[in-house]
């Protein structure tokens, strides 16, 4: 398995190789390649800044030569105008980097953005709900995109399928119920040495009733209404933590927050998030 750095490094690669090909020829013909300069990371839209240090990797993995001034850290609140950090180098090497550090700190932003408004909104609302994201995220930016909305004050849910095991409907049909499936999911952990957590996936009161028998780690409340996961918060009674998913958005979330659940997962998070607007201008 791959470390996050490794990750990190084999998603930078890729996107130069997409990107710049067999040569940035728009830049070849017209910069010449002892032209130095500065270039400064201008935030033209107020949110949550994440991604300075994906940058700095994309720089330094680009070009060593090239030197960064930071003035802005990730978690910072920033507002049109600011200046998150200069880098000065080669002209040319500036210029090749732009798009896919732009890229990966716009869509940063916009999650760790996103995902503070959301959390915030909870904090606001008076309740100690915390919101996860999902596995609903972008191939090969999964790391990412998690790490932006831990930078935005999120929880990861998972990274992936190795992390947790989580008992969606299809396992358990598939499982013929409940009860075999949390089972099976028990003894494998214990043959393979691994101190997983459990999560279920319950579709209706019953359901929850037999979850509970089987003392899972987490219970996941799917699509269920707030006056149904109030009651279902009441049966659990803090026998194990409590989820709600499926459909919730930032317009209809506190209500299920209010009910008492310790989490709500939205895959909106990752799926559908719009970036933070900014540019990398010369200076």
């Amino acid at each position: 398995m791959y470390s996050v750095d490794e990750l990190e490094d084999r998603l930078i690669d890729l996107a130069f190789a997409e990107d710049i090909g067999d040569g940035d020829h728009t830049t070849l013909c017209c910069i010449p390649d002892d032209m130095q300069g500065q270039s400064k990371l201008l935030v033209k839209e107020e949110g949550i800044i994440a991604g300075v240090a994906v940058a700095r990797k994309v720089f330094q993995r680009f070009d060593p030569t090239l030197q960064m001034e930071v003035f802005i850290e990730d978690g910072a609140h920033v507002k049109p105008g600011d200046v998150a950090f200069i880098v000065k180098g080669k002209s040319q090497s500036l210029l090749q980097t732009e798009r896919l550090m732009l890229n990966i700190m716009q869509r940063m932003s916009g999650i760790a953005t996103m995902t503070h408004k959301y959390q915030q909104a909870l904090i606001d609302a008076g309740t100690n709900t915390h919101v996860l994201d999902t596995r609903k995220t972008t191939p090969g930016m999964r790391m990412l995109e998690k790490e932006a909305v831990r930078i935005g004050g999120g929880m990861n849910h998972r990274i992936g399928l190795f992390d947790m095991i989580l008992l969606k409907d299809n396992h358990v049909d598939f499982c013929g119920g409940i009860h075999n499936a949390v089972s099976r999911a028990k003894q494998y952990c214990k043959d393979k040495g691994k101190a997983l957590k459990i999560e279920v996936e319950v579709r209706n009161f019953d359901e929850l009733r037999q979850a509970l028998a089987e003392k899972p780690d987490r219970i996941m409340f799917d699509n269920f209404t707030p006056e149904d996961t109030r009651k279902a918060v009441e049966i659990v009674n803090g026998q194990c933590e409590t989820e709600s998913s499926g459909g919730i958005t930032y317009d209809t979330m506190i209500p299920y927050a209010k009910a008492g659940v310790d989490f709500i997962s939205f895959g909106a998070l990752t799926h559908s998030v719009k970036g933070l607007d900014m540019s990398f201008k010369a200076c």
